[in-house]
């Protein structure tokens, strides 16, 4: 047996119930702040164990079966879900932001998602689920971050900023001419955490899975391009989903007379 198995380490639950009981130390400290944050914090607490307890069996099963799928199903599952979340965490809703979420992150996340297992990790088959699923996973978890907050912020601002947009069509602008300074500023607002996360990997944080992997025994090295690689894949992803979503959000807030419009 080589030294890296006998550094692996395996947990139990006892293990994990020590982990879940100093959730304990953040009810004290909003108890004694009066945060009031005891219900959503026992609700998140209770979730987490039960949601990743739940997908855990599920991967289990389709790890063993392999079958393309049933890999797809989760996939879409997956996708679906996120699109949900990042609707649900925009504060001015309107008909058809779901559609507009969805195709911004289903559209961004599955073809990053392609590129990686087809092109950089050439996985055989393509739907081997220990690598199709953490990855896009990864991607969704990001894109949908930054596509709440472009969302958030551009439809913050085409509210506000409504007389300026429409006096700026008055005197002849076009339509993206008139709202370019907020899609700018919206893009560049759900770019900014993936772009703080990645100027400091390394120095300030070690991401979650280098660090899992490296936890698990893996070789450190390969542990760190295998975080380079899915830290670029977030990058390119939340960008393509950002500036698909405000655009598709910029199409809503205009008819086909090119007048502005609040949907």
């Amino acid at each position: 047996m080589s030294d890296t198995d006998d550094m692996q380490m395996v947990l139990t639950y006892g293990d994990v119930a020590l982990a879940s009981s100093l959730i304990l130390i953040v009810l004290l400290v909003s108890w004694q702040l009066r945060l009031h944050l005891t219900k959503i914090l026992l609700t998140a607490a209770i979730r987490t164990v039960v949601q990743l307890s739940f997908i855990g069996l599920i991967l289990a099963w389709i790890f063993a079966r392999e079958q393309w799928y049933e890999v797809l199903l989760i996939l879409t599952i997956m996708t679906l879900i996120a699109g949900s979340a990042a609707k649900n965490r925009v504060k001015r809703s309107y008909k058809g932001l779901f559609t507009d979420t969805f195709i911004a992150v289903s559209t961004s996340a599955v073809f990053v998602t392609a590129i990686a297992i087809l092109i950089i990790l050439r996985v055989q088959p393509w739907y081997t689920p220990q690598f199709i699923i953490p990855i896009l996973g990864l991607i969704l978890g990001n894109s949908l971050t930054a596509i709440s907050l472009t969302s958030n912020q551009l439809i913050e601002s085409f509210h506000e900023q409504r007389w300026r947009i429409e006096m700026m069509l008055s005197l002849s602008a076009r339509p993206f001419e008139a709202v370019h300074e907020p899609i700018r500023a919206a893009i560049i607002n759900g770019m900014t955490p993936t772009l703080n996360s990645m100027l400091v990997v390394g120095i300030v944080s070690l991401p979650g899975m280098m660090t899992g992997q490296i936890l698990a025994g893996a070789d450190p090295t390969q542990a760190v391009r295998y975080q380079i690689v899915t830290m670029f894949l977030i990058c390119v992803s939340s960008t393509l989903g950002c500036t698909i979503n405000a655009l598709l959000i910029y199409r809503r807030f205009f008819n086909k007379k090119h007048q502005f419009i609040l949907p």
